[in-house]
């Protein structure tokens, strides 16, 4: 049985183009796993542990690219470690991984390194940007839920005792909690 396994790291991302691919590759639809806005560089991805929990003894895995599975090359290992225990194989893209040809264990790692690489160039770009943000004073952090006059209304509604917390929290469209 050909089970699929597909992510993308935001909510703005779009999964139909690996799903798409795996379907192509003859994965049925209802076997197909996804993780919606998780990153690679967590193991812990609800999608990722149904597909790996569906696995049985004789089923492939198929993934569209290595770095939707890992973006570190220990998790990518561990994960293919893992399949290979439980007498699973590996598809990426096409290719299927043997654990116990030489080439193919080079080749699985030369892919898990440039995984890693490519997630270590965007959390270096991401800092940089914040830096540059920052410098320029245009990273200021999370954004207040209500305005000044909004918030000074809030205290003096609250302070009178006469509405509920939940009910100030309706009122303004807010949580309890901000209130």
């Amino acid at each position: 049985m050909l089970i699929g396994y597909a992510r993308v790291s935001t909510s703005a991302q779009d999964l139909t183009a690996q799903h798409n691919a795996l379907t192509a590759a003859g994965v049925d639809p209802g076997s197909i796993y996804t993780d919606h806005g998780y990153t690679g560089t967590k193991r812990d991805r609800p999608g990722l542990g149904k597909a790996l929990a569906a696995c049985r003894y004789g089923d492939t895995l198929v993934v569209t690219k290595l770095d939707r599975l890992a973006r570190s090359l220990p998790d990518a290992r561990d994960i293919a470690g893992e399949l290979t225990h439980k007498g699973v194989a590996l598809n990426i893209g096409g290719s299927v991984y043997n654990p116990h040809d030489p080439v193919g264990k080079l080749l699985f790692n030369v892919l898990g390194m440039v995984a890693e690489f490519e997630a270590d160039l965007i959390r270096a770009r991401t800092r940089e940007g914040m830096a540059v943000a920052k410098a320029k004073g245009r990273l200021r952090g999370k954004q207040p839920k209500l305005s000044k006059s909004q918030e000074a209304h809030l205290v003096t509604l609250h302070r009178a005792g006469e509405h509920t917390t939940t009910e100030i929290a309706e009122l303004f469209g807010v949580a309890r909690s901000t209130v």
